[in-house]
């Protein structure tokens, strides 16, 4: 997959360069959006980008919990005041924000943590939450050539 993003940056560099930098930042923050909307959907689905579905958690034991359990996990990272969108004429970044992105980051690469203050670390499964995805590319490619012939 990293072959099909390197041919699509060579591919779509070439004609972005004849575009002024108010139309390339116009360009990255329509770009930007979409990307964001498709990764939330994907997180909000519990997908990998390669389409495997994230591990699952850990079963707790929860004395005297009453009611329904919520199981969707990540139901507040996906928010948009937390991924973020930043454009510019040179490119577009999406990204998690404060304190949020600790977590991100440690479920991104699979890493140990704390969970709680005095609770002995864990080894957290890797659960990707940032990335491209075919649907993504095309989504890309086809929204360049939309907006170069309109």
């Amino acid at each position: 997959m990293t072959d099909n993003l390197h041919a699509l940056e060579e591919w779509a560099g070439l004609l972005l360069a004849k575009l002024s930098p108010g139309e390339r930042r116009q360009l990255s923050t329509e770009l930007g959006r979409k990307l964001r909307r498709s990764q939330q959907q994907r997180i909000a689905s519990q997908r990998n980008p390669d389409g495997t579905a994230y591990a699952a958690r850990r079963p707790r034991q929860l004395r005297g919990k009453v009611g329904r359990i919520k199981r969707q996990m990540f139901g507040k990272l996906r928010q948009a005041k937390y991924l973020r969108v930043q454009s510019s004429p040179a490119g577009v970044a999406i990204g998690f924000t404060g304190r949020v992105s600790r977590i991100a980051r440690i479920h991104q690469y699979g890493l140990r943590d704390r969970p709680g203050r005095g609770q002995a670390d864990v080894q957290y499964d890797r659960r990707e939450l940032l990335g491209f995805t075919d649907a993504d590319l095309e989504m890309i490619r086809d929204a360049t050539l939309e907006y170069l012939t309109s």
